[in-house]
């Protein structure tokens, strides 16, 4: 994906406004957020641009975000308010696998989406001609489409989930690091209350939630709060803490001493990280995470695992591969005159002045330079984090790459750092991934070795995360700077037993509800109705009848019955016309029973068949059906297989 500066794009004039991509959604920025998720996001919308072509009929803003002015690059951030009405589907899978089936269902769902750049640049060439161009159901729909470089929603009641994720290696210039940094600030800005996600983040066809979490007990996306939320066939927090603390606590003595013989690359591998590491690795664990870090600190393969001299020319440049070695050398001399030391990007460049009358073509040059190997020396490049100026320094490698035959190499630790690379790294990762860990052929039936397969299907199934934003509720009552009361109030449907399931369905988040000093209970009753009736679409009809835990009359002031840390709770009925009650929450009406050998009774989001005779739905995997195959048109549970072989034949 290469940059996409939408500023210079002649299709449309775009708001004049520019927003940083790095610091967008910090308080302040652009917006105070001081309020609700719903109110919050309200006043985010008051700085976008409106759109009115994105999805028709659907309220839409955009947001220029400029993540880098040399080169200039701008990306698009869309706002999608989704109205129920305008949903194909009331109820929400990703609460429903996650295990919030028991929300409500809100009105509107908010889609923050990064469009990669062949959806943008669809978007901004068939802006006059959407009903020729890419359309859904008659209309351009950027949420249907597929490969965002990011796409979350949330409903408005804060409670949200990240849909997707794709990096560079999907074609953004965005990394998922810079992707995820932008995410967890929005959540944080808008006061999100809590965020899902499905982790199948993977790194060159590696499952990250497994390889990190052999090497720091956590997945990827844990770097930013996210946790063990949900986990699939029957997978518990107590069952993946111990799959994880097995997995890396796992001897690599153990491993070299039985598998030797049949992975003959596996001591070496061992071997050479051992060399390199100034501490021992024992486990499995210190292994992972000794190669993340080693990986961290190594230059980019192509700077540092070749012994050219060159720098990499393109056919259009102005120079010519002779003109660029001569101005490499000059520039190397005048390192070399510095003996060792850092030298600011200015002083080496002057110094190659007195050689080198074409400024250009220094400039390219060193900014190609950095941190590859001319000669005998490694030409580094750091940015000083006191003056924040680019320095230059030399180092000596010629004891480990040497150009002349006749030199010797004689510290094996320093050859061994300099001779490894990112790729190498990787390619070693990968080799413990596919034969040790995920093998599924090789015997491992060795003791203690047969956890390893075990621990890591366990990891593998734990994708379900989610991270809490704003879980406290304020616990006092106070005055804010107008003057005005606030509550937190919920509501409890009438005639719902506390011991009843449905008690628990009933009792949505608590809501900031705003009031005067003077305000009467009915008031309150009131504005906690117009509040819940917006936000959920069960409760459009909802007439607040009492305060459950305020013993007073309509006409008493609320400001003198309140208590300090007191949390209101109203009760309701709902008066919809054609309501069931049954039908607000995210669950819906789901008769399907589920009782797999696993343990799950609740649907996790992975595939399922259902017995012909039972109609119980089980996964295909735990009945032995593999995901290459198709769900058979007659289907028997092995309970309904077992029964119809006893039973007696009819004469």
């Amino acid at each position: 994906m290469s940059h996409l500066d939408i500023t210079n794009c002649k299709k449309r004039k775009r708001g004049d406004k520019v927003f940083r991509f790095k610091t967008f959604g910090e308080h302040g920025y652009p917006v105070e957020f001081d309020g609700s998720f719903r109110h919050n996001v309200e006043a985010l919308l008051e700085f976008g641009y409106s759109e009115n072509k994105i999805c028709r009929g659907i309220p839409s803003w955009s947001f220029q975000l400029e993540v880098s002015c040399h080169p200039p690059f701008h990306i698009l951030l869309f706002v999608i308010e989704e109205p129920i009405e305008a949903s194909v589907e009331h109820h929400c899978k990703h609460c429903l696998y996650v295990g919030w089936g028991h929300h409500l269902i809100c009105n509107k769902k908010y889609h923050f989406v990064l469009p990669s750049k062949d959806t943008v640049i669809a978007f901004l060439n068939c802006e006059g001609n959407f009903d020729g161009a890419i359309s859904m159901k008659g209309r351009f729909n950027i949420v249907e489409f597929q490969g965002h470089i990011m796409h979350g929603v949330f409903h408005s009641n804060g409670f949200g989930h990240l849909l997707c994720v794709n990096g560079m290696e999907a074609g953004s210039n965005l990394s998922g690091r810079q992707i995820m940094e932008f995410w967890d600030r929005l959540c944080n800005g808008l006061r999100a209350r809590k965020v899902s996600l499905n982790d199948i983040s993977q790194k060159r066809s590696m499952d990250l939630r497994l390889l990190h979490g052999i090497a720091y007990g956590e997945p990827w996306f844990g770097q930013w709060g996210y946790k063990f939320e949900r986990g699939s066939f029957g997978v518990t927090r107590a069952i993946y803490q111990k799959a994880i603390g097995t997995i890396q606590a796992m001897p690599l003595c153990i491993l070299v001493h039985f598998l030797s013989n049949s992975n003959h690359d596996l001591p070496a591998i061992v071997s050479r990280y051992q060399t390199l590491s100034d501490y021992s690795l024992a486990t499995l664990g210190d292994l992972f995470r000794f190669m993340f870090e080693l990986k961290s600190r190594l230059p980019d393969d192509s700077c540092i695992d070749s012994y050219s001299t060159g720098i990499m020319v393109e056919p259009t440049c102005r120079w010519s591969p002779k003109r660029i070695e001569m101005a490499t050398r000059v520039i190397v001399e005048a390192l070399k005159r510095a003996e060792f030391r850092w030298v600011s990007r200015q002083e080496v460049r002057d110094a190659a002045r007195a050689y080198i009358g074409d400024t250009g073509l220094l400039d390219f040059v060193l900014k190609s330079l950095g941190n590859r190997i001319v000669g005998n020396y490694l030409v580094r490049r750091s940015l000083n984090p006191v003056t924040k100026v680019l320095e230059y320094c030399l180092e000596d490698v010629s004891n480990v790459f040497p150009t002349q035959e006749s030199l010797s190499i004689n510290n094996s630790k320093v050859k061994a750092r300099y001779k490894i690379t990112r790729s190498q790294v990787m390619q070693d990762m990968f080799y413990f991934y596919k034969y040790i860990i995920r093998d599924q052929k090789q015997n491992l039936n060795m003791g203690i070795l047969t956890a390893i397969q075990a621990a890591a299907r366990i990891i593998l199934d734990t994708k379900l995360l989610a991270k809490d934003y704003y879980t406290e509720v304020p616990s006092r009552v106070e005055l804010d700077l107008e003057g005005k009361l606030e509550l937190y109030c919920t509501i409890v449907l009438k005639n719902t037993e506390p011991a009843n399931e449905g008690a628990n369905k009933a009792m949505p988040p608590f809501e900031c509800i705003s009031l005067k000093t003077n305000a009467t209970c009915d008031e309150l009753k009131q504005q906690v109705e117009r509040n819940f009736r917006e936000l959920y679409w069960g409760f459009r009809g909802l007439i607040v009848e009492s305060i459950l835990n305020l013993n007073a009359k309509g006409s008493d002031l609320v400001f003198g019955l309140v208590q300090v840390g007191q949390k209101i709770l109203c009760e309701g009925s709902n008066k919809e016309r054609g309501m069931i009650n049954e039908l607000i929450y995210e669950s819906d009406l789901n008769n399907r029973v589920i009782d797999c050998p696993c343990g799950t009774k609740d649907d996790d989001g992975e595939r399922m068949v259902s017995c012909d005779v039972c109609e119980v739905w089980q996964h295909t995997r735990c009945v032995h059906i593999p995901n290459h195959q198709e769900i058979p048109h007659i289907f028997l549970c092995s309970r309904c297989e077992h029964e119809i072989i006893i039973l007696p034949s009819i004469p």
